[in-house]
């Protein structure tokens, strides 16, 4: 009987946001279940788009023995502190070694569920630390894979010490679970004693996450369909690229290419080849933003309806702290007549509106109350129009059926201009966010969401057209602003082309 551990430790690590990563981020359920133990990452993930559960379907399909262990995950903030880093890992690799004693023998293979940008207090590169644990426990012979996220910051490493990987290969995430299913088909072949030559390039300019968007005429487009056309070349198993994590400051920050192939020549050939395009491609990641006042300018003399202004500098699913209030004073000054704006973190206000009750009118202190970016909170009156428990069901492609709990929320409204606060951080990147509180997005003139490029699984759709607004914030659109000090020599922080 052929057994394989299952276990997954997700967290995308902003080295600049004061939000710590501790054990309690990945205790509480937001926009996934906190961390899960055993069976119940079976029952618990069942359905939903994520690595794991693309993972575990193909590895049961081929008739082996799914030993799931742990899973763990959070919402982007600060370094992974060291107590939570060290309690999952741990729960990891001894249950790991725990599942292969019992029975007399050890697993036949690991697949992980990684992010790939994790950053902890202790360590740089936490991930490769936990796959060296579970080799020092089980061996080099057992085979180790992994998947990881589209925004993984690969060292070299990491790749080295894993059998093989696959990587997100759409942004918005809509493939994750085919991922995590890629990732266990490789791991079929290593059970079947198959092993894999690599090739392992990190390019030299840093990519700012608004720009990696994969969508049709992006330069990330022509990136991937290279990719997918050089897999297909005889003796070659796998072309992925990884697009970074811009916001991590370590030496292996930046996009990365993996070939996976039967022979090393051929492999690296198609690493040299995939570079060759990327490099070609850099100057079209230049894309300059618009700064909140002349984005919502451009909002209000757009012809359709509605239009999406991005608040990517504030995006929670980049760490951010959420309470940017930049856009908001921006709508408010220019009295935009119909505008809707999520998701602001504010716990204060949320409480206070559901302590007035809906139809109240009150003064409020809307946002900017963490102190990352310094700006001062929106003074106004607003009326509570909605109030909500903050349980979510997602309904867009990216996020369909994940179960998310953000706390208690309120619709408040000055005029013209409505804001959902909550008492979580949460990236409104689905229209169920809007929903839950009766907003039908399609019936305003101008959304705000705080969020990069996952917003467009959905809103592509209803939009007519999507502003990327500049607005305060910790997550930087011109990563040039970033007091990195530890990125590798020679690194462009900006893709060459960049205004200055």
């Amino acid at each position: 009987m052929t057994r394989v551990a299952v276990a997954g430790f997700f967290h995308e690590t902003n080295c600049f946001s004061p939000i710590p990563g501790d054990l309690d981020a990945f205790l509480r359920p937001a926009t996934l279940p906190g961390l899960t133990l055993g069976d119940d990452i079976v029952t618990r993930l069942d359905g939903m788009n994520v690595p794991v559960t693309g993972a575990m379907r193909v590895l049961a399909e081929a008739g082996h023995t799914v030993m799931p262990i742990a899973w763990a995950s959070a919402v982007p903030c600060g370094r992974v502190t060291k107590d939570a880093f060290e309690t999952i890992a741990g729960m990891i690799v001894d249950g790991v070694n725990v599942a292969g004693i019992a029975g007399g023998f050890r697993p036949d293979g690991v697949y992980l569920d990684l992010h790939g940008a994790m950053v902890a207090e202790h360590l740089d590169d936490p991930e490769l630390e936990l796959i060296r644990r579970l080799r020092a426990r089980l061996g080099p012979d057992v085979p180790v894979v992994a998947s990881f996220d589209l925004h993984a910051n690969l060292s070299p490493a990491r790749v080295a010490a894993l059998d093989g990987l696959a990587m997100f290969r759409s942004y918005p995430h809509l493939d994750m679970a085919r991922t995590g299913a890629r990732a266990a088909r490789l791991l079929l072949r290593c059970l079947a004693g198959e092993r894999f030559a690599v090739g392992f390039r990190q390019l030299p300019f840093l990519v700012p996450l608004h720009a990696q968007a994969t969508g049709e005429g992006g330069p990330a487009s022509g990136l991937y369909a290279a990719a997918r056309e050089l897999e297909t070349a005889p003796g070659m198993v796998g072309a992925e690229l990884a697009l970074g994590f811009p916001p991590a400051d370590v030496a292996h920050c930046g996009p990365s290419i993996v070939t996976l192939g039967t022979l090393g020549a051929d492999t690296e050939a198609a690493a040299d080849a995939l570079e060759r395009v990327a490099l070609a491609a850099e100057s079209q990641f230049s894309r300059p933003l618009p700064e909140a006042t002349k984005a919502v300018r451009l909002a209000l003399a757009a012809s359709g309806r509605p239009v999406v202004i991005a608040d990517t500098q504030d995006n929670p699913g980049a760490g951010g702290t959420g309470d940017g209030v930049g856009l908001l004073r921006a709508l408010l000054d220019a009295r935009a007549p119909d505008a809707v704006l999520a998701l602001l973190h504010d716990p204060q206000a949320a409480r206070q509106a559901h302590a007035l009750g809906t139809g109240a009118t009150a003064r409020f202190l809307l946002g900017a109350h963490s102190g990352a970016v310094p700006e001062r909170p929106v003074e106004a009156e607003f009326t509570v129009d909605a109030l909500t428990d903050g349980r979510i069901i997602a309904q867009g492609p990216m996020y369909r059926g994940n179960r998310w709990e953000i706390g208690l929320t309120a619709l408040l409204r000055h005029s013209g201009v409505r804001v959902l606060v909550a008492e979580r951080r949460l990236q409104a990147a689905d229209t169920a966010v809007l929903r839950h509180a009766g907003i039908e997005p399609e019936q305003h003139a101008i959304i705000v969401l705080k969020s990069s490029v996952h917003f467009r699984a959905e809103y592509e759709a209803i939009a007519s057209s999507i502003i990327v607004a500049a607005a305060p914030g910790l997550h930087m659109a011109d990563l040039r602003a970033y007091p990195y000090q530890k990125l590798r020599p020679g690194l462009r922080r900006m893709p060459q082309g960049s205004p200055p």
